[in-house]
C-alpha cells in the first residue's frame, strides 16, 4: 500500500439499533474528513485519546455528541491513519454520518473486508492472522471463538513458519549446489533425511487440518435406523427439549429433523431422520431417500436398534451408512428393564461372521436418560479423539488444500532424494514452499486476496 491509497470509510457495527455504532475511516485523509464531521475535535489530536465530541451534519447543525479516537499511521489496525466516531446506536443516525463523510471527494465506500486487507498488504498482520479475524467474527461455538482467538495470536502462522523458514533455507542450499557446485559444496550433504523430516511436519500439520475444519463448520451427527427403535425420543433427550413428535406408531418421523447443540466446545448439529423399513407410504418413502442421502454427508451416524435386534441385522443397518463411520446403539433400554453401560462402539461396514456385537452395543433410554452420558461421551471420542476442540487453530478448506499440496510435493521430493535427481528434489521442495506461501500470505495473487477478503463484512 502507498500513501496514495484513497481513504475509505464504512459502519463497523452491525446496522440494527443499539447503545453504540461505530464509523470507521482509513487512509491518508481520514483525519480531515474525520473533523469535518467533529469540528470541535483539535487539528492535531493526541493518538489514542477519546475526545468527548458533537458529530455535525454538513451545515454545522448537530446530530449527535459521542466518542473521537484517532490512530496514527502506522500504529493503528490498518497501517494507515484511522479515526472512529463511536455515535449512538441508531441505524438512521449512523447513515446519516457515513453519508457525510462519503460527500468528501476523497472518500469512498470500503469494500468487504478492506480494512484488514489493508492491514495485511501494510504488514500489519500476515494472511493467517487475516482470516482469523473473519473466523472470529463467524464463530459460533466456544470451540471456534478459543481457536479463531488463537489464529488471531498466531498459533497457526507459528506452525507455518516453523516449516516454511527450513523449507526456505533448503531450497537455497539445493539451488546453490545446482547453480555454483563449486562454491556451494556439500551444502545438499544430508537433503534426504531433510526433506524426510519436513515431510513428517508437513503431514503432522495436515493431519489437524480435519481437527480445524470440524471447529470451524461444527459436527454433523445423524440418528438412524429402523422405525420405532427410540430414536425421536432420544433425539429429544439430546437437545435437551422436544423438538420430534415421539408416538408408538411406526414411522411418525417423516422427514429429517435438526437441532444445533454444544458439547464440549464442539459445535455439533444433530438430525433425527425417518426409520428405514421396507414399503412405506409415498410420504415416508421421500423421508427415507432423504435419510439416505443425509447419511452421505454426515460426521458420524448413530444406528439405533431395538433391543432385540439381532447382530445380522445390525450389520445390515450399518451398510447402509456407506463409508459413514457408524456408532451402534440399542434404544429403548427402559423398555426391557436394562441398565445404561459403558458405551462401546463400532464402525462398518462390517464383514461376516461373528463381530462380537452383541457385547459391545451399548444401551440407552431417551425416555429416561439412562446410558446417554456415556452415549454422548462416545459420541465425542468418535468425533474428536483426544484432546480439546478449542485447543487448535481454525483450518479452512483454502489452508487444507495448500497444506496437502505441500505435503505431497515433499513426498515426492523425498522420492527423488533417493534416486539422487537433485533438480527434481529441489523444484518440488520449490513447490511446497508456493503452497505454503499461500497459508502464511508470502505467496499470494490478487484474485485469491479478493476470493479471501470478499467474505469478511463491510467495515472489518
Amino acid at each position: 500500500m502507498t500513501s496514495a491509497s484513497p481513504t475509505i470509510a464504512a459502519l463497523a457495527t452491525a446496522p440494527t439499533a443499539g447503545a453504540v455504532g461505530i464509523l470507521r475511516l482509513s487512509g491518508p485523509d481520514a483525519l480531515e474528513v474525520g473533523r469535518l464531521l467533529a469540528p470541535g475535535v483539535p487539528a492535531e489530536p493526541t493518538p489514542r485519546h477519546a475526545y468527548l465530541a458533537t458529530f455535525v451534519d454538513a451545515h454545522g447543525r448537530a446530530l449527535d455528541e459521542g466518542l473521537f479516537l484517532y490512530f496514527r499511521a502506522p500504529a493503528s489496525f490498518t497501517g494507515e491513519d484511522v479515526v472512529e466516531l463511536q455515535a449512538h446506536g441508531s441505524p438512521r443516525l449512523l447513515r446519516l454520518l457515513l453519508a457525510r463523510a462519503l460527500e468528501d471527494a476523497r472518500v469512498r465506500p470500503a469494500a468487504p473486508g478492506e480494512f484488514t486487507r489493508r492491514a495485511f498488504l501494510n504488514g500489519r498482520m500476515d494472511l493467517t492472522r487475516a482470516e482469523a479475524v473473519a473466523d472470529l467474527v463467524a464463530a459460533d461455538s466456544e470451540a471456534a471463538v478459543r481457536a479463531a482467538a488463537a489464529g488471531l495470536s498466531g498459533v497457526l502462522a507459528s506452525r507455518v513458519r516453523g516449516l516454511e523458514e527450513p523449507l526456505r533455507e533448503l531450497h537455497a542450499d539445493l539451488e546453490g549446489v545446482l547453480n555454483f557446485p563449486d562454491e556451494a559444496e556439500g551444502a545438499d550433504a544430508e537433503a534426504g533425511a531433510r526433506v524426510a523430516a519436513l515431510k513428517a511436519q508437513a503431514e503432522a500439520l495436515l493431519a489437524e487440518a480435519g481437527r480445524g475444519r470440524l471447529v470451524r463448520r461444527g459436527a454433523r451427527v445423524a440418528l438412524y435406523g429402523p422405525v420405532n427403535a427410540g430414536k425421536s425420543t432420544l433425539f429429544n433427550r439430546l437437545v435437551g427439549e422436544a423438538r420430534a413428535i415421539v408416538d408408538d406408531e411406526p414411522g411418525t418421523t417423516r422427514d429429517a429433523l435438526e437441532a444445533k447443540v454444544e458439547w464440549d466446545g464442539l459445535g455439533v448439529t444433530l438430525f433425527d431422520t425417518a426409520g428405514l423399513r421396507e414399503a412405506p407410504g409415498r410420504i415416508e418413502a421421500l423421508g427415507i431417500a432423504r435419510t439416505r442421502e443425509l447419511l452421505a454427508g454426515v460426521d458420524l451416524a448413530v444406528l439405533v436398534l431395538p433391543p432385540e435386534a439381532t447382530e445380522a441385522e445390525a450389520e445390515s443397518w450399518i451398510r447402509e451408512a456407506g463409508a459413514t463411520p457408524v456408532l451402534v446403539v440399542d434404544g429403548k433400554c427402559d423398555v426391557t428393564g436394562a441398565q445404561g453401560r459403558d458405551a462401546g462402539e463400532l464402525s462398518g461396514p462390517v464383514p461376516g461372521g461373528s463381530s462380537g456385537m452383541e457385547g459391545l452395543r451399548p444401551r440407552v433410554s431417551g425416555l429416561t436418560g439412562a446410558g446417554v452420558e456415556a452415549l454422548r461421551a462416545s459420541m465425542l471420542g468418535r468425533l474428536w479423539g483426544g484432546g480439546t476442540p478449542s485447543a487448535v487453530a481454525l483450518v479452512s478448506e483454502r489452508h487444507a488444500d495448500a497444506l496437502r499440496r505441500a505435503a505431497e510435493a515433499l513426498s515426492r521430493a523425498e522420492a527423488a532424494s533417493r534416486a539422487s535427481t537433485l533438480e527434481v528434489v529441489s523444484g518440488e521442495v520449490g513447490l511446497a514452499l508456493e503452497s505454503l506461501g499461500e497459508v502464511s500470505g508470502t505467496s499470494v495473487s490478487e484474485a485469491l486476496l479478493d476470493a479471501i477478503f470478499q467474505r469478511f463484512c463491510i467495515g472489518k
